[in-house]
């Protein structure tokens, strides 16, 4: 079929003053802020994965597969045409295009993959760039980056699994694990009547034999929210007699046969509408024990505390695909005799939001090096800053889309435009792992429990001190707010405040001299007052901001 330009002189007038389409362009080499911190934290062995994914996410072809893989939602197949019960999804081809790219560049596997600091780091940043081509897929991507941290525990049964992750590349269909050429994993935690209290779960384990870890179980109950449900295998918690406990539960069994778990319906979500995610079913369900007898939490948790930190890159890949599609039409549209990025008004919203965006950036890769960190201090970082990370960031990004929605004006609105996409997308990683009040609490206890991850965040912010007159009254309130004892009822309040510090801490250290000196102006300074962007009364460095949009 052969590609035409459209039409641009209608029957009763001209098509005029409408920004180009907006694509085939390098998502990482055309990100100032990103580059600049995923090469500080990551080195700079990183460009060129990140820059090869960055090409590849940007073309034409890859983000029309990411609207298309949203605009045609997967469907259940519970039944074959003869009455036998497949428990499948089944997806869009753009689907499965956005996987393959995903999995080609390693989003899932650079972190183990490469041997070299900075590993984490490139796969934080690799999967902020595929969210911006495509942000559903990167839910699978994630829980099979994380799910590596959690069979670790179990190396008898991992064995089989690990290389078809590490070094695996997208295989879609259903097959035993020995005729694979990749696998993903999935998760399966919460129930209806507990969500994060998976304390109060219900889902039973029986051992075939006599158990213990690595042990092969038979599991009944249901999962309530299951995402990627077309994964080879999930991690999920069942209890045993000894409590709860941590399970892999293959689709296809030992024996090559499907496993028994019943796909109930797939859910209508508000956005990460690529992504199946579900309800299941387990009945008499095979799969074997990971880690300890009664320990499936910790155990668990090993991998939730890595999707924790990609719940924190993708939004910072929201983030920034809604504010590149912001600056790219204002640099595009003219009002009132001006172009729009000439406008003032216009420059001081863009200015505030690349702010946050820059801020977010250089958070994130922080993080992401800890992760690959193995002193206690750093892993004490990696614990909190995480969870500050996720809580602060992914809170922001909700209205940072909306605000980039808005400087499209009404077009921005429409189904057609990506930000009307990411505005959907948005809360989701604010809910997914914890929402606000359960990483607020978790911050809260760590805190108490964790004073080498406290330590190691004052260090951070000490180091500071000094270079901005703001930052260093915000620093030694905090100070006094964190040695005074915090109350549950204020965890929110210390949250923020510790993510806010740390991320001008950040910029403070390593980023642009206008970017840091502005942002603590406006955010740190007690003569700001404004809620909404652009509204902060700060004097920003706005030339030198735009300059790296």
């Amino acid at each position: 079929m052969v590609d035409y330009e459209p039409r641009t002189r209608l029957d009763t007038h001209d098509v005029t003053n409408m920004p180009p389409a907006f694509g085939g362009l390098n998502l990482y080499e055309t990100d100032v802020a990103l580059k600049e911190a995923a090469r500080l934290h990551g080195g700079g062995w990183v460009d060129g994965p990140l820059s090869a994914l960055g090409a590849a996410a940007g073309s034409d072809e890859a983000l029309q597969a990411g609207e298309d893989a949203n605009r045609y939602p997967p469907k259940l197949r519970t039944f074959d045409r003869f009455g036998g019960r497949i428990d499948e999804v089944r997806f869009h081809p753009a689907y499965h295009q956005c996987m393959a790219l995903a999995m080609e560049h390693r989003i899932h596997s650079i972190g183990w993959r490469e041997k070299r600091p900075g590993a984490h780091v490139a796969h934080a940043a690799a999967l902020a760039i595929g969210s911006q081509a495509e942000a559903g897929t990167m839910c699978p991507m994630s829980m099979t980056y994380a799910s590596v941290a959690a069979l670790r525990k179990q190396p008898d049964v991992a064995d089989a699994w690990l290389p078809k992750i590490v070094d695996g590349v997208y295989d879609a269909p259903l097959r035993p694990i020995a005729e694979k050429r990749g696998v993903t994993i999935g998760m399966f935690m919460t129930e209806k009547q507990g969500g994060s209290d998976v304390r109060s779960n219900s889902t039973r384990a029986v051992p075939m034999g006599v158990g213990g870890p690595g042990g092969e179980y038979l599991l009944t109950g249901h999962k309530w929210f299951c995402s990627a449900p077309m994964s080879d295998a999930f991690l999920t918690l069942a209890y045993t007699d000894r409590g709860l406990s941590c399970f892999l539960a293959p689709r296809i069994k030992p024996d090559g046969t499907r496993n028994s778990m019943n796909l109930m319906r797939l859910k209508e979500k508000l956005g990460n509408r690529s992504n199946a995610s579900a309800e299941f079913e387990y009945k008499d369900t095979f799969a074997w024990m990971i880690g300890e007898d009664g320990r499936g939490v910790a155990t668990i948790m090993d991998m939730v505390h890595h999707t924790r930190l990609d719940t924190t890159a993708g939004s910072l890949g929201i983030m920034r695909r809604a504010l590149a599609e912001a600056v790219h039409h204002v640099r595009h549209r003219r009002a009132f005799q001006k172009t729009l990025i000439d406008q003032p008004v216009m420059r001081a919203v863009l200015a505030d939001l690349a702010l946050d965006y820059e801020a977010a950036a250089m958070f994130t890769m922080r993080i992401a090096r800890a992760y690959g960190e193995t002193t206690p201090e750093e892993r004490g970082f990696a614990r909190l800053g995480v969870a500050l990370g996720k809580f602060y960031i992914a809170k922001r990004t909700a209205p940072f889309v909306a605000e980039c929605m808005e400087c499209l004006g009404g077009g921005g609105y429409i189904e057609e435009a990506a930000t009307a996409r990411y505005y959907r997308e948005a809360p989701v990683n604010a809910i997914w792992e914890g929402s606000g009040n359960v990483i607020a609490l978790d911050i809260l206890r760590t805190l108490q429990k964790e004073p080498l991850a406290l330590d190691a965040l004052l260090a951070e912010l000490a180091a500071a001190r000094g270079r901005h007159p703001a930052y260093d009254t915000s620093f030694d309130a905090l100070h006094r707010l964190i040695g005074a004892g915090v109350a549950e009822a204020d965890a929110r309040h210390v949250a923020e405040r510790m993510a806010l510090a740390l991320q001008a801490a950040l910029l403070l250290l390593h980023g642009a001299p206008d970017v840091a000196s502005s942002y603590c102006d406006a955010r740190l300074s007690g003569d700001t007052r404004g809620i909404n962007y652009g509204a902060s009364g700060a004097r920003l460095a706005v030339d030198a901001i735009l300059a790296r949009q």
